[in-house]
């Protein structure tokens, strides 16, 4: 048996390279985890971004992939209304059922045509009578006009088209100015009412 002199036994050094918690290479390994964790936040962030922005993409690719297709393909109706238009009044109302029949499939032609388009997120700009916007309109010339105010669409030279929300051809149109007849009125009013303050 052990003899007990009093005295306590003597304390083993059991740490050995292992850190206490709360120790300088405690706090160390929790920095260590704590930027671990923001770097896994910031690449979960970084695909999710990815993921939202691929999606835009192929959502894009889809809708806008037609483009170039469409843009020819308004030349075509472009082609068929001018063939329609080209035909006198006389010889539509003449009562001539070749010209009548050949008018129908030519109108037939152009409405499918616009049909197809349109399933394609491809639509006519309206303008006529609208104010005029750079950004859908291409004004051509200024037509002095009464029928409507100045600054609007007085009449559509070529019909434009956007494909979803961007301008696939912006529309040809006449841009309305006030007539001389009125503009110089308005200048005579302006003249007299300023005469009369003096």
């Amino acid at each position: 048996m052990a003899e007990d002199n009093g005295t306590a036994p003597e304390a083993k050094d059991v740490s050995g390279d292992k850190a206490a918690p709360g120790g300088a290479d405690g706090t160390a390994l929790e920095a260590e985890v704590a930027d671990l964790k923001d770097r896994l936040a910031r690449s979960f962030a970084e695909m999710e971004n990815l993921r939202k922005r691929t999606s835009r993409e192929i959502a894009d690719s889809r809708q806008y992939a037609v483009t170039s297709f469409a843009r020819d393909m308004l030349n075509v109706a472009d082609n068929l209304k001018r063939a329609i238009a080209a035909v006198p009044s006389e010889l539509r109302e003449g009562g001539n059922k070749a010209v009548t029949a050949f008018l129908d499939g030519v109108e037939v032609t152009e409405r499918g045509l616009e049909q197809t388009l349109g399933k394609f997120g491809v639509k006519a700009i309206e303008a006529k009578g609208e104010k005029f916007n750079p950004e859908f309109h291409q004004a051509i010339y200024e037509l002095e006009t009464a029928e409507v105010p100045p600054g609007a669409v007085a009449e559509v030279v070529q019909t434009g088209y956007v494909i979803g929300d961007r301008v696939l051809r912006p529309a040809m149109v006449a841009v309305a100015k006030a007539p001389a007849q009125s503009a110089a009125n308005s200048a005579e009013t302006v003249a007299t009412g300023s005469a009369e303050k003096t």
